[in-house]
């Protein structure tokens, strides 16, 4: 079974351990969630919890978003994501903590990638740029395109374009602390995503 909560990341510091070792961790608030829906196998098909993080305000919000809240007895929010084969036993309107994880436990986080605009193949794709001197016209450009056998562009071609704002799941990271007084939780390592962006952290698929 799966336990998750939904958080903004705040950055990064770092800890020493009892070891003496430097721990670099990102630091994670998760206000408590509230239960907005539960998702049922009879119903839905499969069996999940729908948690909400984060007011939103009153002129962002529409009626369908008024009206699911209410059922919950809350305020719409503005971050809301499903926990699949959720843990315990939930009810529409109660509330997660950070108290559902613990230091030593193994954590997927779930962000959005920090968008890098319009970039070329090189940024973009990791690929190798050409000679820069002895005459060569040929530095930063993709490549070949199309050749004379296929005359066209083959579909998945590595070509520049938009790069960021994807959504991205770092696997397997450790939480080293948990503060559920300041609703806190520290993570081993990086995040995806800029600071005061969304994340989601589950139990480790990979783990299990």
């Amino acid at each position: 079974m799966t336990k998750g909560i939904l958080g903004r990341k705040i950055g990064m510091t770092q800890l020493f351990a009892e070891t003496g070792e430097l721990i670099p961790v990102t630091v994670i608030q998760a206000e408590p969630n509230v239960v907005l829906q539960k998702r049922t196998a009879e119903a839905d098909g499969y069996e999940a919890i729908q948690l909400g993080f984060a007011d939103k305000k009153e002129s962002r919000t529409n009626k369908a978003e008024k009206g699911h809240a209410a059922k919950a007895e809350t305020a719409p929010k503005r971050y809301v994501r499903e926990i699949r084969d959720a843990a315990g036993d939930y009810e529409v309107g109660q509330q997660v903590g950070v108290d559902v994880f613990q230091a030593g436990d193994v954590v997927d986080v779930t962000g959005t990638s920090k968008g890098k605009g319009f970039q070329g193949s090189i940024k973009r794709h990791n690929q190798s740029r050409g000679p820069m001197s002895h005459g060569s016209h040929y530095h930063r450009a993709p490549g070949s395109m199309g050749p004379v056998d296929p005359m066209r562009v083959f579909k998945g071609k590595k070509l520049p374009g938009h790069m960021g704002s994807e959504q991205v799941t770092i696997q397997n990271l450790e939480i080293v602390s948990v503060d559920a007084e300041q609703n806190l939780i520290l993570v081993k390592g990086n995040v995806p995503g800029a600071k005061k962006s969304y994340v989601k952290i589950t139990s480790a698929v990979k783990a299990q």
